[in-house]
């Protein structure tokens, strides 16, 4: 058997926690996450967290499958007792609770973050790619989302006709763009960033104000202004 390593011994930039906290938390897969959670492995079989968090991922189907098993079930699982199961129970429901608060029409826009929670749920999971604009006064505050455009699995066709006229029938002060990528992938491509473009052009003739282009994959997203590309 090969000496166990806890992951604390670990190179600083593969250890979960600390690169959550130089890189955030998206720059984690899913079983990095999951590791953090458990927080421990087995030292005496040599399992890491992370081979714990990998075989809980495999044996139920990914996060959502571990979200419906019961506790027992969970229990089941070689190195996942009483104490695991209740922290990943715990920050199950956190999400679930957090994704319910959606981002109310009257509400201010905080962050790329707040787009991406509103949205996760009805984008996430699409099997086409859906294009909506959201509407903002001059506060920031949201008027409401209209949807643009459905595409095929590959491409949404979005004209700045098409995008704008919603925008000036409600006087809106301000945009943010919203699409998904069924593919689960969030990087723009190329047409991404030629619309984003294109778009933001118009909205400077009209004086709208484009504050986002957020892009929306499976657990994850991409911010246009976040990444300075606006």
């Amino acid at each position: 058997m090969a000496l166990y390593q806890p992951i604390k011994e670990w190179p600083e930039e593969d250890r979960p926690r600390e690169k959550l906290l130089a890189k955030g938390a998206q720059a984690l897969s899913e079983t990095e996450l999951l590791a953090i959670i458990l927080r421990n492995g087995n030292a005496s079989t040599g399992e890491s967290a992370i081979d714990h968090a990998r075989l809980l991922l495999n044996e139920f189907g990914g996060l959502k499958g571990i979200d419906d098993a019961g506790v027992a079930e969970l229990e089941r699982v070689k190195g996942i007792g009483p104490a695991k199961t209740a922290q990943l129970k715990a920050a199950l429901e956190i999400a679930r609770r957090l994704g319910n608060h959606k981002w109310q029409v009257g509400a201010s826009l905080r962050s790329s973050e707040d787009v991406y929670n509103h949205f996760r749920d009805t984008l996430g999971n699409e099997k086409r790619e859906i294009f909506y604009v959201v509407l903002l006064d001059n506060k920031n505050k949201k008027l409401r989302d209209v949807k643009v455009s459905e595409g095929s699995l590959t491409a949404s066709l979005v004209h700045p006709r098409e995008v704008y006229k919603p925008v000036i029938r409600e006087s809106a002060a301000a945009v943010i763009f919203v699409h998904n990528h069924p593919s689960g992938d969030p990087a723009p491509s190329q047409e991404d960033i030629e619309i984003t473009r294109r778009l933001k052009e118009v909205g400077e003739v009209m004086g709208v104000r484009v504050l986002d282009h957020v892009v929306i994959g499976h657990d994850r997203y991409f911010s246009f202004s976040d990444k300075g590309m606006l």
